[in-house]
């Protein structure tokens, strides 16, 4: 018979590091989860993406058992990580910080893809573009034509 799910939990962990201190203790102590299990767990499975932010869903069941799905880092961080900046702009409309080509964006695209509501490689590029743009990142060039090639 299927476990009964008593509810789900979202955060954002550093690969590879997870420890029982705030903000990852509290949350899952909260909701009875055993907290050092769940860090043996994912610091195995993101020991490949240390140190990059993931985005985490923990769905939790009655019984206190859990299970969990990583997912991609964020597009903002991906796209700082690509400009090598610390931060976005305090006035995105005013201050671009940055500049990037459509070519990092399409890899961003692709790497996000599956975490995206999107069905094409074109719509993905332009919400990350979307992103850049609210960040105060300008993408560079004309958007390249036949990307579903």
């Amino acid at each position: 018979m299927a476990k009964e799910v008593a509810g789900q939990l979202k955060l954002q962990i550093k690969g590879g590091a997870a420890n029982p201190s705030p903000p990852v203790g509290p949350a899952l102590g909260a909701k009875g989860i055993n907290i050092m299990e769940f860090c043996k767990q994912f610091n195995a499975r993101t020991q490949d993406k240390a140190g990059k932010v993931l985005p985490v869903v923990i769905t939790y069941y009655t019984d206190k058992s859990f299970d969990f799905i990583v997912k991609t880092p964020p597009v903002a961080i991906q796209l700082l990580e690509v400009s090598k900046k610390k931060g976005g702009s305090a006035e995105p409309n005013r201050d671009k910080i940055a500049k990037v080509t459509w070519d990092q964006v399409k890899t961003i695209a692709e790497e996000k893809m599956t975490d995206l509501n999107c069905f094409t490689l074109e719509s993905a590029m332009r919400m990350v573009a979307g992103t850049a743009r609210s960040m105060g990142i300008t993408v560079s060039g004309k958007f390249p034509e036949n990307v579903n090639n």
